[in-house]
């Protein structure tokens, strides 16, 4: 059976894209100069929520992206030192990893991701 291999992309609107694309490679060092960002290899979570959930936000809110990182403490000081809020719980901690949450110029919420030992890499 032919199967999906990977995300091949990732599209927002946005009021101003250049200057969205432009902090999620200042801050994130996505680096999309090439036109595509390659990512480093390991696990992508696609997870269905209910309409009424309100784990990520506005209720009228479709989507948030999740970004897996090598180390939540340093991005998250490198974050609070530019200024961005940085928002953690206790309860977003786990054996699947460390969990924090920003939002981007736009107001999206960007979800931070530093995998527990439990998930493969």
């Amino acid at each position: 059976m032919a199967k999906a291999l990977a995300f091949g992309g990732i599209f927002v609107r946005a009021q101003d894209p250049k200057a969205l694309i432009d902090w999620y490679q200042q801050h994130l060092d996505i680096d999309l100069s090439q036109g595509a960002w390659m990512q480093d290899g390991g696990p992508t979570v696609f997870a269905a929520f209910a309409r009424d959930d309100t784990y990520f936000g506005r209720s009228e809110q479709q989507w948030m992206l999740n970004f897996r990182v090598d180390d939540l403490t340093g991005l998250l000081d490198q974050l609070r030192s530019a200024g961005i809020d940085v928002e953690t719980r206790a309860e977003w901690d786990s054996e699947i990893g460390r969990f924090a949450r920003i939002h981007d110029p736009e107001g999206n919420p960007v979800e931070l991701w530093e995998p527990g030992p439990s998930i493969p890499t």
